[in-house]
């Protein structure tokens, strides 16, 4: 038998072995990001672990705990260490049920195992560090779609690496990218036999609808968040980087997207992709940092495919034009209903249809305006040269429904705007990223 010199110190190398083990062995801090984008920052997480402590396996601990009460245990006598006392239940397992892990279609797994084929992580240079974001794939030989913001910072000697995913890395260059839409195409050098993703339509999607989002936040790849679709047509309004405001409109879920889910799919649950996960609207906790309101926003298919077809076909894309200006908020009036023009451009497609300064729009296509950013996100849902029908109400105080044909402008850079100041817009009807 150990001395009482002996067991005390084999007692205090279990308590430090016991406190060590549960020593994490590494811290993880985020940088907060813009609430305007999803995108993540290679310098938001530490470029190296911090270096564990001496650990003890738990398997050791759990041996010499063990050991120490067949030493006190013997003092009473064998038979009470060999002795079960049957009111003890014993602990059994039973393997799932076929339904709750099915992977067929209609499913969350299923949806998750079909959309991280074609799912890319991407790592680009910038000037201030490493950009990290999502990617969609779209041939076989490597053409990916993501957002623009997740690329917009690359340097210009930097070259953008992708991985696959069956890990295999890629370099790759820009192909083109359409700001206004804040979507971009990129092409993998010497790449083949990829898996492209199969694109849905989101103009079927209802409220209430699941989806599940797939993107590497804070660099962990194949993250699967799900949730629904929470809001159809939303408009968004998010400062950028130099505290001007870009608006879009986009499909609204509850799906987690975090730092680093930017240009990732968001699919149904056949797999299908139905948007490209763009933004997030982060709240202000008690202790003033972010936190999650669940209110994620995602770019349309329907709009996101046709932006990649022509990026890939020319490098450049088009949109449509209304050719007015005016401000989110005019005068610092909150309480202004519909969108009051402040100017309108000669020669536009809304002077053609007999709109005028002053007026304001109230109705764009089947949908109501409430507000100027309404407008700039309701002209993007359209395509150049499409008649629209708008509801004007003039200065004299009548209302009248034009046709107008929207008219077409290469979109190459990002719109923005002051907030509560008129801005010319270029007459465009335009606005920034996240659309």
């Amino acid at each position: 038998m150990d001395s009482p010199s002996a067991q005390q110190q084999r007692t205090d190398d279990v308590a430090e072995a016991t406190q060590e083990a549960a020593t994490p062995a590494w811290g993880l801090a985020a940088q907060q990001q813009p609430p305007h984008s999803a995108t993540g920052f290679a310098g938001s997480v530490p470029t190296a672990l911090a270096k564990p402590k001496r650990r003890v396996p738990v398997s050791i601990i759990a041996t010499a705990i063990i050991a120490g009460l067949v030493g006190g245990g013997a003092a009473l006598g064998g038979n009470a260490l060999l002795s079960t006392d049957s009111a003890v239940p014993v602990l059994t397992s039973q393997p799932a049920s076929a339904s709750n892990v099915s992977s067929k279609p209609g499913s969350v797994e299923y949806a998750a195992e079909v959309a991280m084929k074609s799912t890319v992580d991407i790592k680009v240079p910038t000037g201030q560090g490493t950009a990290t974001g999502t990617g969609i794939i779209l041939s076989e030989d490597g053409y990916v779609l993501t957002n623009n913001h997740v690329v917009a910072g690359a340097s210009e000697n930097g070259k953008i690496q992708v991985t696959a995913p069956d890990g295999k890395k890629y370099s790759a260059s820009v192909t083109g990218t359409a700001p206004s839409y804040d979507l971009a195409v990129i092409k993998l050098d010497d790449a083949d036999g990829l898996t492209p993703a199969t694109l849905g339509e989101s103009s079927g999607l209802k409220v209430g609808q699941q989806v599940a989002a797939i993107g590497s936040p804070e660099e962990l790849s194949n993250t699967v968040t799900s949730g629904i679709v929470s809001a159809l047509s939303r408009t968004v309004t998010a400062g950028d980087d130099n505290g001007e405001l870009v608006v879009y409109n986009g499909l609204q879920t509850d799906a987690p997207i975090n730092p680093g889910n930017s240009g990732g799919p968001l699919v149904n649950l056949d797999g299908q992709v139905v948007g490209v996960n763009s933004a997030v609207e982060p709240g202000q906790s008690s202790n003033g940092g972010l936190q999650a309101y669940g209110l994620g926003f995602s770019i349309p298919i329907d709009t996101a495919k046709r932006i990649a077809n022509e990026l890939m076909q020319n490098g450049e894309a088009n949109k449509p034009v209304l050719g007015v200006s005016g401000s989110v908020n005019p005068q610092g009036d909150s309480t202004a209903e519909g969108a009051q023009l402040a100017s309108v451009q000669p020669g536009s497609a809304a002077e053609k249809a007999g709109i005028r300064q002053g007026d304001v729009i109230t109705k764009l296509g089947d949908t109501l305006i409430s507000s100027y950013a309404d407008l700039m996100a309701q002209v993007l849902k359209h395509t150049p040269g499409e008649e629209v029908p708008v509801v004007v109400k003039h200065a004299d105080g009548s209302t009248e429904t034009v046709n107008v044909a929207l008219e077409s402008a290469k979109d190459t850079q990002q719109t923005t705007i002051t907030p509560q100041q008129q801005n010319p817009f270029d007459g465009d009807g335009g606005f920034g990223r996240g659309n």
